[in-house]
């Protein structure tokens, strides 16, 4: 399993004072507010950061970190991910996964039979949709809703479906 997981990108600098913009990718955005620290990956390396302030602005959140404060200081980190270990993710619900724990899982038939790898997540407004990469129907999109998905056991790194009609 993941041991950080990744909770924004920063898109590009906020005035001048060392503030960014910050492209959310978790599912609650007002976790920012609960933040102290978050784990900024330069691609090199990976820097601490101690969160100063948070401001919501569109679908954006605005961050200040301590210590930053010229643009100059943080300009070079746009696009970089921000990252929490799993300590301080979100607390789960009941049937519900990061994403980052799901991409690699083996996917499975109720019949028992092997068809595929999961490949990505995409959200839609409805639901999620789980993307599996099948080397016999090539890419499949599962609706990740209860008829379809029958078991999800991250530990064993595996997933069992039942293949709606249509959907392959």
């Amino acid at each position: 399993m993941e041991q950080l997981l990744q909770v924004g990108v920063i898109s590009s600098t906020h005035g001048v004072r060392g503030e960014v913009k910050v492209f959310p990718t978790t599912d609650d955005v007002k976790r920012f507010k609960k933040l102290k620290q978050v784990i900024l990956d330069t691609g090199r390396e990976h820097l601490t950061l101690e969160v100063e302030g948070v401001k919501f602005f569109k679908q954006f959140v605005i961050l200040k970190f301590k210590g930053i404060d010229n643009i100059n200081d943080i300009e070079k980190y746009k696009g970089k991910s921000l990252l929490v270990d799993r300590a301080n993710a979100v607390k789960l619900h009941k049937n519900e996964y990061f994403v980052a724990d799901m991409i690699g899982l083996q996917v499975f038939t109720e019949d028992g039979e092997e068809f595929g790898v999961m490949k990505d997540v995409m959200e839609t407004g409805a639901n999620d949709v789980y993307i599996i990469d099948s080397p016999k129907h090539g890419e499949v999109l599962i609706p990740a809703i209860k008829q379809c998905i029958l078991e999800v056991d991250i530990e064993a790194r595996k997933m069992v479906i039942h293949l709606m009609e249509g959907l392959v």
